[in-house]
This record gives C-alpha cells, structure tokens and sequence, in this order.
C-alpha cells in the first residue's frame, strides 16, 4: 500500500525539479503546465531515493510525504491499537489524500470497524494571505503554490474508491480549519496529523483538536521544517505546558505521544 500511495511502483515525475526554491513565485508560476512554461525534460526524472525521503511532490502519486512519514504513521496507527488507544484518525491537511488512505487500510486490515478516518481540508489549497495574516504565513504566500497544493474533495473521494476504501468509516471535512474544527463532531482522537504547512492552518488544528487527543495518543507534524508551522507547534506546546519529548520522523516530519 505504501508503495502504492507513493507510486514507486510505476515512478511517476516530479511537478517541480528537486532543489527548486518553490517559494520563488515567478521561477514556480513558470512550472504551471497552464502557463506553457512546464514540460516533462523541465521537470525531470523519477528518482526513487528522492521520492522515498518525500522530496519531491508527485505528479501522480496519492502522496508526497515518502516512504519514512507512512512509516511513521503505520507505526503510530498500530501502537494506538495494541494500546487501546481511543479515538478515531485525523488529517489537517489531505492533499490528494493518500496517508488518510494508508490509515483507513490500516483500520481494515486490523479488522477495526469503530473508528473513523478523517479528512480536513479546503479541497482548494491553502489560505490567502492578507495584512491581517500571521507575518510568518505573509512571507512565504504560499497560496501562490495553490495550482499545485489543491485537491478537489471530488478527486481525493476517486482515489479513495481506487482502492475501495471509501466507505462510512471515511468522513470529509471540507472548508477552512478556522471554519470547521470548531464545529467538527469528534468526541475523541488517537492520531492527530497535522499538514497546513501555515502558522495559522497549524495553530487552528492544535487549538481545536489537540483538547481532544486521548492519552496514549499522537501528534504527528508533517511541515516541521517550515518556520512558521515549526513556531506554531512550539507557541501552542508552551502556552499549555506540554513537554512531552518531539521525536523527529525525517527532515521535515516530527511527532510526539501524549502523556498527561
């Protein structure tokens, strides 16, 4: 399945060269297929060490964050259910929805038909910013990376049936974090997987989800290497006093399990 999700399988192409700035807007709107400007000898080759890592972003495949993040979850998944863990598994942040996938796989090859996996996401890539956005998330704009970060929750719903895994175990959150996990109906959570890349997106899934983590559970940050995620994380940790230990999972992804 992971293989799958990644598409080592078949090795896809990547959407950028690896080792662009994509944060450089004119260098990265100059890869927009709509733009007349990307072509597949622009963009390179399949290289499985790269995608393995997760420093690529796919053009097919259901996942960019490799082979070690999928690790980290599948680990994550089975401790909480040898443990007793409960709650249900949430992503901040789905992209074309393929750790979501690996999670409900998990839940069925387990046998585990009382839990949800849940999708959070705009389906339309992320915020805009504007003057009254966190500084951080002004800087790095990366709404203008949203040709390639959205998802429809249309086509995210297909990959899902892809694997025939869509089903009432699989529940979507589509809208603005700020919009929907105030409001979201879950009581209890054991994974917590954060992917909003922004200070704000990051902030807005601790404040409202992180209450509901049960003791034993994870928190899992995939956007770790990206300043104003990695200030989030750590202005939320120290305005409740949490001090459990953040493991890293590779060079952009962390976690750590609730304690107390």
């Amino acid at each position: 399945m992971k293989r799958v999700v990644t598409n080592t399988i078949y090795g896809d192409q990547p959407t950028f060269p690896v080792g662009m700035n994509v944060l450089d807007k004119d260098l990265a709107d100059s890869m927009r297929p709509d733009a007349g400007g990307s072509t597949g000898a622009d963009r390179g080759t399949f290289d499985a060490d790269h995608r393995t890592e997760g420093l690529d972003v796919p053009t097919v495949a259901h996942t960019m964050i490799g082979m070690h993040r999928l690790n980290n979850i599948q680990q994550c998944v089975e401790q909480v259910l040898r443990d007793g863990v409960p709650g249900d598994f949430i992503e901040t942040g789905v992209w074309r929805g393929g750790a979501c996938i690996l999670m409900r796989a998990l839940l069925k090859a387990h046998g585990v038909d009382d839990r949800n996996v849940w999708l959070a996401d705009s389906f339309a890539g992320v915020p805009v910013t504007s003057g009254d956005s966190h500084p951080l998330d002004q800087a790095m704009e990366f709404h203008n990376l949203n040709w390639v970060l959205s998802c429809s929750e249309e086509q995210v719903r297909e990959n899902f049936s892809r694997y025939s895994l869509l089903d009432d175990q699989v529940k979507f959150l589509p809208g603005m974090f700020a919009d929907t996990l105030p409001t979201a109906p879950i009581d209890r959570l054991a994974i917590l997987r954060l992917d909003g890349d922004l200070y704000e997106s990051t902030m807005d899934a601790l404040v409202n989800l992180y209450p509901k983590l049960s003791v034993g559970g994870f928190v899992i940050v995939d956007d770790y290497l990206i300043p104003a995620c990695k200030q989030a994380v750590h202005d939320y940790r120290r305005d409740h006093g949490i001090d459990e230990p953040i493991e890293k999972v590779d060079v952009t992804g962390v976690y750590w399990r609730r304690e107390h």
